[in-house]
Order: structure tokens, then C-alpha cells, then sequence
């Protein structure tokens, strides 16, 4: 039969029990991790979105170089494929990024603007502003976004965001070494117009051939919201090109598929063109008055400074020709 613990003598055995205080330490230390480890999961769950700091960037912030998403102005890139109408048709569809030589602060951080368009059974139905820059680590965040919607040739609506007015955060577009298994990250968090986007690593080291080419070491990552849970969009991303595919996965009601068909380099007038388009949603943004609030308080985009001169030059050789 045992000995008591509290028997001053050690038992017959010559092995030590454990002192009350010893048992009684472990189990506030276990308490304590316990607790821990729940605070730690519980803010998990409750951060929605990414700890944005200005102090992570600095005057490269423009300088877009992240091998997954680089963006080098005069860029664009044209997708084609086919998504569905309201009344489930198939319509064809085609979307055609432009990286501006313009820049834009916003949140305090120096941001590339790109002029994007979509159009579905050859109608404009969305032209947008999106605004990037890259920390000093390399991830690539989104920092908001003027989309203009269009029905029947007629503006509807401009659900926009910008981070650090109305609570709204910017998000990651692409981490810089991204992995198979990293947690899911926020792309954005701007609730009051409903942009809840997250982003996580699918898979890596496939294959794929579109019309612009074939591609291996490919990744993809899958994006969902709040908005639509169990739905996800699938981008597939090549090292040195970008998103070179787009495709979905669960009940998605546009069904949309799209593959790079085109990589372009403007230059000159044609790089000057993009720009004062760009600059022209940038100016209708500013005319409307259901934005104020958001848009109008940002300050106007500029030409980036090393593109100063082209643009002086190529502005010349406009008028020369005419």
C-alpha cells in the first residue's frame, strides 16, 4: 500500500512522489497555456483582416518585382474566355489589365495604379482602378479599388474602396514566397461595401497550356469571400509572367473561364493613351457625387517620376504627328 504524500518519510520503494505545490504549479501552468493557446484561436477566428503597417514600405513600394505578380508599367495583359448571363447563357468574355505609369498615395504608401476593363458578350460592363504596392518583404497588397459597373452602356454603380477611409484595410494580393499550406490571408477588407476576399495556396508545381503558351511550376490559388462561402475562384499563376488562367470551383453562378491570350508592352503614345484613360475614370471618379466620402478624399494620381521624361517625349513625337 502506498504512503501518504504528506508522510514526511520516503516510501519503501526509494521513488519520490510529487510535493503538493509541484502538482499544484503544473496546473496553473497548464491552465495558463490552455488559456493561451484558446486567446490565440480565438483572435484567429476574429481577424479578419492583415495587420496593415505604412512603416513596411518604402520608396520602392512601386517598384512591383514580387516573380509570382510582377507589374511593370506599360504592361497588358488580355484574357479571353466565356462566363455565364443572369438568365444562365453563356456569354463570351474578355478581360484586358493595364499597368499606368501612374502612382497614387494611398494610406500613406505610394501605390501603381492599373486601368482594368471587362467585357461579357462584347458589352463594357465593368472599368476599374486597382491600386498595388509591394513591402519591403516583397508581398504584393492590394490597397484598394475604384470599379465603375455598367448596364446597357449606362454607369450603375461604383462599389469602391480605398484603404484607411471608412474602416476599410488593405490586403495581400500575393505573399512573396508563397507555399502549399500557408494560411488563408485577407485580400482586402472593406465591409460596408461587402469586399471580403481571402486567398490561399491550392496547390503548386502543375502544368498548364493557354493560348499565350505552356507554363510548368504553376500555382494556384483559390479566393472566396464572406459573400459567397463554398464558392471559390481559382487563379493560376506562372513565375516571371503572372495569372495566366482562371478558373472555379463549387456553385459558382458566373461560372467564369478565362486564359491569357496576349502579353503586350506599350510604349510612347500608346503608353500615353492608357494613361489619360485611366486618368479619365479617375476624373469621372471625382464628378460623382456618391463619392466623396471615399474616393474624393484621396489625393489625384501622378505620373511616376522615372516615367516622366518618356512621357515628355512621347507627348513630342503625338504632336509631331499630327
Amino acid at each position: 500500500m502506498m504512503k501518504s504524500k504528506w508522510n514526511a518519510s520516503a516510501p519503501e520503494t526509494g521513488a519520490q512522489l510529487p510535493s503538493f505545490w509541484m502538482i499544484l504549479g503544473m496546473a496553473v501552468c497548464l491552465a495558463l497555456f490552455s488559456n493561451t493557446l484558446m486567446g490565440q484561436e480565438k483572435r484567429a477566428e476574429e481577424q479578419k483582416w492583415e495587420n496593415f503597417d505604412p512603416k513596411n514600405f518604402d520608396e520602392n513600394s512601386i517598384n512591383i518585382t514580387n516573380e509570382w505578380m510582377p507589374l511593370t508599367p506599360g504592361m497588358r495583359y488580355v484574357y479571353g474566355g466565356t462566363t455565364l448571363s443572369d438568365e444562365d447563357e453563356p456569354l463570351a468574355h474578355r478581360v484586358i489589365i493595364n499597368v499606368t505609369d501612374l502612382t497614387k498615395v494611398i494610406n500613406g504608401v505610394n501605390s501603381v495604379v492599373s486601368w482594368d476593363l471587362d467585357y461579357s458578350g462584347g458589352e463594357l460592363v465593368e472599368a476599374e482602378l486597382a491600386f498595388f504596392a509591394q513591402d519591403k518583404e516583397g508581398n504584393v497588397w492590394r490597397m484598394g479599388e475604384y470599379p465603375e459597373e455598367y448596364e446597357d452602356g449606362e454607369f450603375a454603380d461604383a462599389p469602391h474602396w480605398i484603404g484607411g477611409i471608412q474602416d476599410a484595410v488593405p490586403g495581400i494580393s500575393m505573399l512573396a514566397n508563397p507555399w502549399a499550406g500557408t494560411p488563408s490571408y485577407s485580400q482586402g477588407w472593406a465591409p460596408k461595401v461587402k469586399f471580403t476576399d481571402r486567398g490561399q495556396v491550392d496547390e503548386m508545381g502543375l502544368s498548364t497550356c493557354v493560348p499565350m503558351g505552356c507554363y510548368d511550376n504553376v500555382m494556384v490559388i483559390k479566393e472566396t469571400s464572406e459573400e459567397e462561402p463554398g464558392i471559390f475562384q481559382l487563379k493560376y499563376w506562372a513565375r516571371g509572367v503572372g495569372n495566366v488562367q482562371v478558373g472555379f470551383k463549387g456553385d459558382d453562378p458566373s461560372a467564369e473561364l478565362l486564359e491569357l491570350i496576349d502579353v503586350i508592352q506599350l510604349k510612347g503614345e500608346n503608353l500615353v493613351e492608357m494613361r489619360e484613360a485611366a486618368l479619365k475614370l479617375e476624373k469621372a471618379a471625382y464628378e460623382r457625387k456618391m463619392n466623396k466620402k471615399v474616393y474624393g478624399q484621396t489625393p489625384p494620381c501622378e505620373v511616376r517620376k522615372d516615367g516622366a521624361k518618356k512621357a515628355s517625349a512621347a507627348k513630342k513625337e503625338m504632336e509631331n504627328n499630327e
